[in-house]
């Protein structure tokens, strides 16, 4: 494959399924400086990592492990070199009748509680909003599917609990 079809068949594939790069960022980062950077590391990772795709998988099971791979690290790494400024003080508005600004309080809602998560949480989480099989899950995330399970039972107890304090 010559170099000009190589770059076309990439930025299909991720083109494709770019909203699973959204959904990662977003739910990392409630910085949009943050969501940015994060998503120009995911699309540099996958596009240093696009040779190694073969086909063994879906394209989006390989999407998603490398673009929460190079989310986690990122995370990690900036949790180790500064400590995060708490969300707490944070004054949010009162809602409007308007439906789709309901809908997108509810939605910074919930990402605010998935990104307390710990970083596998958070991947497990998304691959389940995603609608991803356990067994996908759990090949992604590098975990039994039976874990899956009893993780998600516990991830979705702890985002209740914490919708149920916000919404107070």
């Amino acid at each position: 494959m010559n170099k000009a079809a190589f770059e076309d068949k990439f930025l299909e594939d991720v083109n494709a399924n770019i909203g699973i790069v959204h959904r990662i960022c977003n739910s990392y980062y409630l910085d949009p400086d943050e969501r940015d950077d994060l998503f120009q590391d995911i699309l540099y990772q996958l596009w240093k990592s696009y040779p190694s795709f073969n086909g063994d998988s879906k394209f989006s099971t390989w999407m998603y492990r490398v673009a929460l791979n190079t989310a986690i690290a990122g995370y990690r790494k900036q949790k180790r070199s500064f400590k995060k400024e708490s969300l707490t003080g944070k004054i949010l508005e009162v809602p409007s009748s308007n439906e789709q600004q309901i809908l997108d309080e509810q939605m910074t809602l919930l990402y605010t509680a998935i990104n307390g998560l710990s970083p596998v949480d958070k991947a497990i989480v998304l691959l389940f909003l995603d609608e991803c099989s356990y067994d996908q899950i759990a090949s992604i995330v590098g975990i039994s599917r039976n874990n899956v399970s009893v993780k998600l039972v516990r991830i979705k107890k702890k985002l209740e609990e914490r919708l149920k304090d916000k919404m107070k």
